[in-house]
C-alpha cells in the first residue's frame, strides 16, 4: 500500500503535536522547548516556522525554517568598510533582503530537521519540499515575497539526498564548522595540555596567565537578568564588528534561554574588579557540546588574551563533564584551531526567486559570501 506523506506548518511551538520531542530526541535545537525559546526571543528580523510531516495521522518528521527579513536590521556587519562591502549591503538589501533558511542560521551544522528512522526519506524530503513551497505561498500572500531560499548546514554525506530534490538549487560550501574531539583518555584538563605540543603548551600558560585578577563565575538566571543591559552590550559590540551579519539577537535572549533550557543552558560571566568585562554561553546537546554567542570589552580582551582563556574553560569544562566533542562553530578559525578545533566542511543548497539572478547563483553568492583566509594549526604532539 502506497501511503502519503502530508504536512503541517505551525506558527508557534504551543500548536506543535504532543509527540513533537520524541523526535527531537537526539538533538535540543528542535525540541519544543528551544523552539519556544526561538520564538519568543528570537532576531528582531526573523520569524520562525516548525512543519511537521505526517504519515496519516502520526508524526514521521520534524522541521524548523526562519525567514530573515533585512529591513528591520541597522547594519551586515561594520568591520570591512570598503566599496566592495558598499556594493554587497546594497544588493542584499535588493536582490536577498527576504532569507527564508530551512535551518537555523543562529548555529552551525544539521540542525534542519529530523525524520522518523522507519519512514522513506526520499519521499520525507519530497515532502518537505512541498511544504517549504507552500511556506513561500504564504508569506507572499502576507506581503512577504522570499528572495532566497537556503537549506543549511550538511556533511558532504548528508547533502546528497537534498541534492536530488532540489534540484535546481546551487550547492555551495562557507566557513567550516570547526569541531573539538575530545580524547577518551583525557579526564582532565591537565590530560588535554599533556597532550599539546610544547609550543601550545607555552600558548596555554601564557594565556593563563595573562588572566590574572580575572573571575569567572556561572551565571544563575537572577544574575542573567541582572547583568542583562551589560550581557548586551558586550554581545552586541562584537556581533557589530563582525565582518558579515544577518540578524542581531533580541536584549532578553540570554535571560529567556535560561529561564526555559534551565541547566542545559550555561552563561559564564568574566569580571575584573567587579566588572563584566566578557561572558560566553554553551548548550549541553546529548554528549555534545555546542558553543553559542560570547561577548567581551575589546581592550581587556586583548591585554588580558580573554578570548583564548575562554575556548581553554571551555574545553576544559567539556572534558570534565564527560561531553565527547565540542562544537566550536564558525568564525576565528584559526584561533580555534591552535586549540585543538579541527574544520568540517559544510554545505548548503541555495536557490533565488529571480530565474535571470538564479541561473548565475554561483557568481553572486561567491560575491555576497566574504572570504575567510586562515592558516590550520596542529597543536598536539
Amino acid at each position: 500500500m502506497n501511503t502519503t506523506y502530508s504536512f503541517q506548518i505551525y506558527k508557534s511551538a504551543s500548536l506543535l503535536p504532543l509527540e513533537w520531542n520524541s523526535l527531537a530526541a537526539n538533538n535540543i535545537f528542535l525540541t519544543r522547548e528551544y523552539l519556544e525559546v526561538l520564538e519568543n526571543s528570537c532576531p528582531v528580523n526573523m520569524t520562525c516556522h516548525f512543519i511537521g510531516l505526517f504519515e496519516e495521522k502520526k508524526l514521521i518528521g520534524i522541521a524548523l525554517t526562519q525567514f530573515l527579513f533585512a529591513e528591520k536590521l541597522e547594519s551586515f556587519g561594520e568591520r570591512d568598510k570598503c566599496l566592495k562591502t558598499s556594493v554587497r549591503n546594497f544588493a542584499l538589501k535588493n536582490f536577498a533582503s527576504h532569507v527564508l533558511f530551512v535551518g537555523n542560521n543562529m548555529l552551525t551544522g544539521q540542525n534542519a530537521f529530523i525524520f522518523d528512522k522507519s519512514i522513506k526519506e526520499s519521499k520525507a524530503i519530497k515532502t518537505l519540499h512541498k511544504a517549504i513551497n507552500q511556506l513561500k505561498k504564504d508569506l507572499k500572500e502576507s506581503g512577504k515575497k522570499v528572495h532566497i531560499t537556503s537549506i543549511k548546514d550538511f556533511t558532504a554525506k548528508e547533502i546528497e539526498p537534498l541534492q536530488t530534490e532540489f534540484k535546481n538549487n546551487y550547492t555551495f560550501s562557507t566557513q567550516p564548522n570547526m569541531i573539538f574531539e575530545i580524547s577518551k583518555n583525557w579526564k582532565t584538563e591537565q590530560d588535554y595540555i599533556d597532550a599539546l605540543s610544547k609550543k601550545y603548551r607555552d600558548q596555554y600558560k601564557r594565556a593563563r596567565k595573562k588572566s590574572e585578577g580575572i573571575v569567572k563565575q556561572q551565571m544563575s538566571l537572577s544574575d542573567i537578568k541582572q547583568y542583562e543591559d551589560v550581557i548586551y552590550d558586550l554581545y552586541f559590540h562584537v556581533a557589530k564588528n563582525a565582518p558579515f551579519n544577518t540578524f542581531f539577537l533580541a536584549r532578553d535572549h540570554f535571560s529567556f534561554f535560561k529561564e526555559i533550557m534551565g541547566d542545559n543552558f550555561l552563561l559564564y560571566g568574566y569580571f575584573l574588579e567587579g566588572k563584566l568585562i566578557g561572558f560566553n554561553t554553551l548548550i549541553k546537546n546529548g554528549e555534545v557540546m555546542d558553543t553559542y554567542f560570547l561577548g567581551y570589552d575589546e581592550s581587556i580582551q586583548r591585554e588580558k588574551m580573554l578570548y583564548l582563556n575562554m575556548l581553554y574553560d571551555m574545553i576544559g569544562y567539556s572534558i570534565k563533564k564527560g561531553f565527547r566533542e565540542i562544537v566550536f562553530a564558525r568564525t576565528a578559525l584559526e584561533i580555534k584551531s591552535s586549540v585543538g578545533a579541527k574544520p568540517v566542511k559544510m554545505y548548503g543548497l541555495i536557490t533565488h526567486s529571480n530565474s535571470l539572478i538564479n541561473h548565475n547563483i554561483s557568481r553572486f553568492f561567491n560575491y555576497l559570501e566574504p572570504k575567510t583566509e586562515w592558516q590550520e594549526r596542529n597543536p598536539f604532539k
